[in-house]
């Protein structure tokens, strides 16, 4: 399995362009876009664990993606 990394872009001209460092030429992409307004609420107790989890990211307390899928399948 390959590595995947998280950007954000911006539409100019009908086509998204990349933030930050481009993309290697052939990458596929996927695109999830956001209505302006668009909004949602979590309970207090989830509100904080997206926070921690975000905090987290931020130290760089952070997994691979192989990682990931192995500690699903043994939940799942």
């Amino acid at each position: 399995m390959s590595a995947m990394q998280l950007t954000t872009g911006i539409v100019v001209g009908g086509k998204v362009v990349v933030e930050g460092d481009p993309l290697p030429e052939g990458t596929v992409v996927t695109v999830l876009a956001r209505e302006p307004d668009e909004t949602f609420e979590v309970p207090p107790e989830i509100e904080a664990e997206l926070l921690e989890s975000i905090a987290q990211a931020d130290r760089g307390e952070t997994i691979s993606a192989d990682e990931l899928i192995e500690r699903l399948r043994r939940i799942a």
